[in-house]
């Protein structure tokens, strides 16, 4: 199965061709997509999806599907990516997650994204983690601060047009203290 992360309730692991079809229902939820521009057709999905093995291949790591250690249900997924738009922090190893609304308010998102950081630190060798969302994504952001990130400021996303409401985002980052 690929696992690469075991917690108390979850399991983090590499993906399957067969994921695609839940990632693509999530992905079509406005309610998880709330703070993205739009949400994503079957093929932006796919495209998605293959962005992210490619990820995999390149660097080694990237974004692990989490499942329900329980059912193995699909529940979203979390992991790091290099953030490389132009900005102040960027190159950058960014932490992120995405879950099916089932899922939320439940310490999934906060239990999957300490395993990862820890997975970072210990086992990829990452020294700084970055995590950034909309300025208006609090609930995206309370798990930034539940797993010990710290906001060190604000930014316009250069790939948001100025004007729009989600340009705006925090960012916070996490070192690794010896």
């Amino acid at each position: 199965m690929n696992e690469i992360i075991k917690t108390e309730r979850l399991i983090l692991r590499q993906w399957k061709l067969t994921d695609c079809d839940e990632l693509i229902k999530m992905n079509q939820d406005a309610k998880v997509m709330k703070y993205f521009l739009s949400i994503m057709s079957g093929k932006q999905s796919l495209e998605f999806y293959e962005r992210v093995q490619q990820h995999f291949k390149e660097h080694g790591f990237g974004l692990y599907v989490v499942e329900d250690k329980t059912n193995h249900q699909f529940m979203g997924y979390t992991g790091f990516m290099i953030a490389n738009f132009e900005s102040s922090f960027t190159p950058c190893v960014e932490i992120g997650w995405r879950f099916n609304a089932q899922y939320w308010g439940k310490g999934f998102a906060t239990e999957a994204a300490n395993a990862c950081l820890q997975y970072g630190y210990d086992t990829l060798g990452l020294k700084t983690i970055y995590s950034f969302t909309s300025v208006h994504n609090k609930k995206s952001e309370a798990v930034m601060q539940r797993i010990g990130m710290h906001k060190t400021g604000e930014f316009n996303h250069p790939k948001i047009e100025f004007t729009h409401f989600l340009c705006p985002h925090v960012i916070y980052k996490k070192e690794l203290v010896s």
